[in-house]
């Protein structure tokens, strides 16, 4: 394992499983991201105006970024396997917060995600969705190495993916608008 992440491993993990209140909501966040990002859309949508279909088609693109991510992920899994903090580090170094797998630690399907989403709002959406989503893709990223079960490189990785899918997405946006 590099030095980097070992490093930011240890940083940010070191406090899992001391502040109780910070190991619920890292583990809230890293758990069901999911489930907040389909709050987050649900609001976006309802709060926009239904003539604003410039918005409204963000949205799609959002989506279908976050998707394309998950997409990519899986192929990145098959081809390379790179063990999780948990099944590399000696017992009693790490704390493990939440439940998880020992398959593939990289890339993160959360964090991928997670900015597919984000990345795919940047400049076409409103600045409350495009900060909220980057925010909360921010903390899921924090949330999967702080709970143990990703590197730092990880979730660094995993975030590229999800900010290129949003790329890719928006150079064909136009296949989308019958969705919007």
């Amino acid at each position: 394992m590099n030095s980097f992440d070992l490093f930011g491993y240890h940083l940010l993990n070191q406090w899992a499983g001391h502040i109780p209140i910070l190991d619920k909501l890292m583990a809230f966040i890293a758990q069901y991201a999911l489930e907040v990002y389909a709050v987050l859309f649900l609001v976006a949508w309802f709060t926009l105006a239904k003539v604003d279909s410039k918005r409204r088609h963000g949205l799609v693109v959002m989506g279908v970024s976050g998707i394309l991510a998950l997409i990519i992920n899986l192929i990145i899994a098959h081809i390379w396997y790179r063990p999780r903090p948990f099944v590399t580090l000696a017992p009693g170094t790490f704390t493990k917060l939440i439940p998880h797998s020992p398959d593939a630690s990289f890339p993160s399907d959360h964090v991928s995600g997670s900015f597919g989403f984000a990345a795919g709002s940047w400049g076409k959406s409103s600045k409350w969705v495009s900060k909220s989503f980057t925010i909360f893709a921010i903390l899921v990223a924090i949330a999967r190495v702080y709970t143990g079960v990703h590197w730092p490189t990880d979730v660094l990785g995993s975030a590229l993916v999800g900010i290129l899918s949003a790329k890719l997405v928006w150079k064909v946006n136009f296949l989308l608008i019958p969705l919007t």
